[in-house]
Order: structure tokens, then sequence, then C-alpha cells
């Protein structure tokens, strides 16, 4: 039997001067992990967890490295609430969350947040994940409309699905969506064409120490496993009233502007 393999890191300087970093990783049979400790100066204590300063938004380390891009997205430019979920289109638990999502959010809250959708296949358990991914990517790349109608066959049909017969399921579905061509979407699932943009969304998602699906980032905070709609809406309904005073969060907060030499 292979053992687990460990490798650690030298410490370094954390975001807390109190403490250092130790980066840990761990390879199984193939798989990897990596995992971030954080050890007291005289050495004696480790600390397995998250580090917040309070003086300034708690979640911020993680909200600089969420910058979503050209990711699916649903709900309305510019929301006070933004959330951000790296899913696994073979993923049971993801199947329950995205049915939650999909029924509820944009009623509930159809102007106050904006949802992103990015790639977190794991390949190492889920052996049709990333390939599903893929075409996703490429039904995005032809219609960001159509990607959710993808969304929500490839979750409904989940259980059908194998490695074997991904690709005719998914040329079922391209027969039924009027935006898609099917001989382009073959192509882009053959070549593997969108492939790097999967890749990104996986290493933005190793950064943020990502080791679990589905996770959700409310504004920052993280949300690892199925939530219940009732506990997803008082979340947010908490979030809207802080950002009503904080506005440290959110599109509007945390957008790039372009400074333009015209306006002076």
């Amino acid at each position: 039997m292979p053992e687990v393999q460990t490798k650690i890191d030298d410490p370094k300087p954390s975001s807390d001067p109190d403490l250092q970093q130790l980066d840990v990783h761990f390879s199984y049979n193939g798989r990897t992990q990596d995992e971030t400790f954080y050890m007291s100066k005289d050495g004696r204590h480790i600390i397995r967890g998250y580090v917040y300063d309070l003086a300034q938004n708690p979640f911020q380390d993680d909200l600089d490295k969420l910058k979503p891009g050209l990711a699916p997205s649903l709900g309305t430019a510019g929301a006070p609430v933004v959330m951000i979920v790296f899913s696994d289109f073979e993923c049971p638990n993801c199947r329950e969350e995205a049915k939650v999502l999909r029924q509820n959010l944009v009623k509930s809250f159809p102007t106050q947040v904006r949802l992103y959708f990015k790639d977190f296949p794991l390949e190492q358990i889920h052996p049709w994940a990333k390939a599903a991914a893929i075409a996703g990517q490429c039904v995005y790349r032809q219609s960001p409309q159509a990607f959710w109608q993808f969304h929500d066959w490839i979750y409904e049909h989940q259980p059908e699905i194998t490695v074997d017969n991904l690709k005719s399921k998914v040329q079922e579905f391209t027969q039924t969506a009027k935006d898609l061509d099917g001989m382009q979407m073959g192509h882009c699932m053959d070549t593997k064409a969108t492939e790097a943009d999967v890749d990104a969304s996986l290493a933005l998602g190793r950064s943020l120490k990502i080791d679990a699906t589905p996770t959700i980032f409310l504004n920052g905070r993280r949300l690892i496993g199925n939530y219940p709609w009732q506990n997803l809406h008082q979340l947010i309904n908490g979030e809207l009233n802080y950002q009503k005073t904080a506005q440290n969060a959110g599109e509007k907060c945390c957008e790039l502007k372009i400074p333009n030499p015209l306006n002076k």
C-alpha cells in the first residue's frame, strides 16, 4: 500500500506578526492536497485554520484573490452582495446546492446579489468532472445564456452520465439548445479548447485553499458544503444590512476603475 507523502515548507512570515505560516503538502496514490498551518514563534503551538484581521474586512485576503473575470454569472451587475460558487458537475452535493441556488436566489434577491460560477472539478475522485467543465466552458464560449441551461441540464442528468457517454449526452443537450452549434461544440470538446479556462479556475480555487465542493464565497465569507436556503437567505440578508454602512465588499466596492485622463 502506498503511504502518504508529506512535504513541509520552511516557516515564513504570516499576516499576523506573532505567527509563522507553515505550508504542508500531502500526496497519496497520485492525489495531492495542500494545507496551511500557523506556528507560534516559540515553535510550541500549531494552529490549523484561518487568520482574520479585524482592523479591516476580515475576509479581505480572499476578496483580493476573488476576481471572477468573465465567469458565468446571474443577477445584477454592481450588486452589494457577490456570491462565487466553486463547483464540480459530478459532485452530488454540488447538484443539491445548485438546485437550491437556482430555485431561490434570483427570485428572492433579484437585484441585490450577483452569482458567479467557477469550475473546481475534483479529478481524483470524479473521473468525468473535468471533461464536463470543459464542455460547460465550450457552451459558455458560444452562448453565455446557454451556459445556465447546460448547468441545470447536467446536474439533472448527473446520475446517468459516465466517462464513456459524456460526449454523446452533451450532444443530446446541444440539439435542444437554440443558440449552440453542434459541430462547433464537438470540435471544442475534442480539442479541449477551453481546458485553459478550467485550469485557471482550478488554480484560483487552490490559491484559496479549497479542498471540497461546493465552496461558496459570500462577499468573501467562506461557506463549505451544502447550505439550506433558509440559512443562505439569513446570511445574505445580514450581509445586505452590513454593507449599507460598511461598503467594503460587493461589486461596486471592489471593481477595477481605470482613470480617464479626459475627466479632470
